[in-house]
């Protein structure tokens, strides 16, 4: 999937980090969200997956965005 593809809910350049590598929360076409961060060493996934960290705020500005 390409980044073109997603709808950016945080992060739109009001911050102090770059046009792209801030953590952000994207929301795809089918309603299910990727998220950018930093890798989480925190526990072993399952083949396929990750972990990634990212700031409340930036949880809390998807929420805003979103109306929830």
């Amino acid at each position: 999937m390409a980044r073109e593809e997603l709808t950016r809910l945080t992060g739109n350049g009001n911050g102090t980090c770059g046009k792209d590598d801030c953590p952000n929360v994207y929301r795809t076409s089918s309603g299910s969200f990727v998220i950018q961060g930093e890798l989480s060493q925190a526990f072993t996934t399952p083949e396929g997956e990750e972990l990634v960290e990212i700031p409340e705020s930036v949880l809390r500005e998807a929420v805003r965005v979103l109306g929830w």
